[in-house]
């Protein structure tokens, strides 16, 4: 028997319990709920808000606010600096570091040896469990796993202390036992240059027997691609006959899918997507036909959702109990409705809206898509353009075009000479269409067919003209990001803003003609 045949037995016990989210998920909503409050009832945060005290959910929504990171910014710096018992029970010593704020450059999300063990590790397990389920003949554990992560750095002057993209801490903390099945070595995989890193990656990897990928699509790609460079190869099949599967989150796969079919043309090659942040671990994809995932209720974290129609501002920023008085609990959720999510972890977050968007496809289990960001939404003239569209709107125009969209931002241009406005879209090809025009056209019509509100503002050109595509040079977000100090990790680039401050960025790069 393979060495998977023998490892799929450890797996069996919690495919069956997985079944509760078909039949009980309301009842593991619950359980989570009374954990964390009788958990962190004792900490700081839960005696101001007297968490001893509730009985009810109604209890919880009365007297605690719904929080952002700016909120809970002063209580997380003094956990840094080690104190203990604040957001979270003892001492936090790991914080993932993830895109910033309107007031800061960054965000230090608190990660606990609960939120390890509970949640984050949970989700990677499941996410092997179910894959096996769904794939009896699998021979995953018979080569090895490459895991793209991030890297990490000293906390303050805190011993045992951890500051850094939250993949560099899963592998820090990993159990041994993993490594055996994973590359590249552990030096290699919490590098911080990630152009270093990623020749040492190819060349630690190319003559390995990897099964699995595991990582964000955009980074896993440029590995991958430079893999294809020193092997000389045309297909990754041909440097890895035995991969079979890649285990993606962080960004939406959409707009790389077609360049991972082109890259690995193998009917055995599976894609199974997760919904992994560094807050949490929140969803799976359970059914490979279907692209919606399901939300995870046994990982230490409590689900709310505040309907789109009630985030006002642009910013996401939360106002205390005037959105508390429109958040809702998972059980009064509707199919179909846009939802700010918002989140209660084992990590010390408290009624913290994570900043995405969701949609649910259905209930029991709870099904749902990640429709876009609180903040990454075009909406300067009623528009209401979330990423969603843009995803469905670019998938459109590639098929009727033959393009392959590499990377991509859009955003409004407000008035210009002939006071006209329109969606100004820089777009990085892998593979231009014969007519950029033509692919702009299928764009703004496929954007008018499956969003009203667009449709309504581009009647006529009245309020909207066209939209206007600009192609990027080759590795022109590359560039920006490098610049920001972003290169690699798990930094993503803005695909919606409401404001120019990105794309100008990124056009001024281009214009200038100048490589970092």
């Amino acid at each position: 028997m393979s060495l998977t045949g023998l490892l799929r037995y450890a797996f069996l016990s919690r495919q069956k319990e997985l079944e509760r989210h078909n039949n009980e998920p309301l009842v593991l909503q619950d359980a989570v709920w009374h954990y964390l409050v009788e958990k962190a009832c004792h900490t700081e945060y839960g005696r101001k808000h007297i968490f001893s005290t509730f009985k009810n959910y109604d209890d919880w929504a009365q007297h605690v606010p719904v929080t952002n990171y700016d909120d809970l910014k002063d209580s997380i710096d003094r956990m840094r600096h080690g104190e203990s018992n604040v957001l979270w029970p003892g001492q936090v010593k790991w914080y993932a570091k993830s895109s910033g704020t309107t007031n800061d450059k960054s965000k230090f999300i608190p990660v606990s040896d609960e939120g390890l063990r509970v949640t984050h590790y949970r989700g990677g397990f499941d996410s092997v469990a179910i894959y096996l389920r769904n794939n009896p003949k699998s021979r995953l554990f018979d080569g090895k796993a490459l895991i793209l992560g991030g890297s990490h750095s000293p906390n303050y002057t805190l011993r045992n202390s951890l500051v850094g993209d939250l993949s560099a801490i899963l592998i820090e903390n990993i159990n041994p036992l993993v490594n055996m099945v994973r590359v590249p070595k552990k030096q290699t995989a919490l590098l911080g240059d990630f152009e270093v890193k990623r020749e040492r990656i190819a060349e630690e990897t190319l003559h390995k027997n990897v099964t699995n990928l595991s990582g964000v699509p955009s980074w896993m790609l440029s590995v991958l691609t430079r893999v294809m460079e020193i092997s000389g190869k045309q297909y990754l099949t041909e440097v890895w006959p035995n991969l079979e599967v890649f285990f993606h989150g962080g960004v939406a796969f959409t707009p790389y899918r077609k360049q991972y079919e082109q890259l690995i043309p193998s009917e055995q090659m599976h894609y199974m997507e997760t919904y992994n942040a560094s807050e949490g671990f929140f969803g799976l994809q359970t059914d490979p036909s279907d692209p919606a995932m399901m939300l995870m209720l046994d990982y230490g974290v409590f689900y709310e959702f505040i309907p789109m129609e009630y985030l006002e501002t642009t910013d996401g920023k939360a106002e205390g109990n005037n959105y508390a008085t429109h958040t809702i609990p998972l059980s009064d959720v509707e199919v179909g409705k846009n939802y700010a999510m918002v989140i209660s972890t084992p990590c010390g977050l408290w009624r913290y809206l994570i900043g995405d968007t969701v949609k649910f496809t259905q209930k029991n289990p709870y099904k749902f898509i990640i429709s876009g960001r609180t903040k990454h939404f075009i909406n300067a003239f009623g528009e209401e353009l979330i990423v969603d569209n843009a995803e469905k709107g670019l998938k459109a125009a590639c098929e009727e075009t033959g393009a392959v969209v590499l990377e991509y931002t859009a955003a409004p241009v407000f008035m210009d000479n002939k006071a006209r406005c329109r969606h100004q879209w820089l777009i990085e090809f892998a593979k231009e269409p014969d007519d950029l025009n033509d692919f702009a056209t299928i764009l703004d019509k496929k954007l008018q067919q499956i969003n009203s509100d667009y449709e309504a503002k581009r009647y006529k050109d009245i309020t909207l003209q066209p939209l206007e595509i600009v192609k990027a040079r080759p590795n022109l977000f590359n560039e920006w990001l490098r610049r920001k100090g972003k290169l690699g990790g798990q930094h993503k680039i803005p695909r919606l803003s409401n404001s120019r401050e990105y794309i100008d960025q990124m056009l001024e790069i281009q214009s200038s003609g100048t490589t970092i």
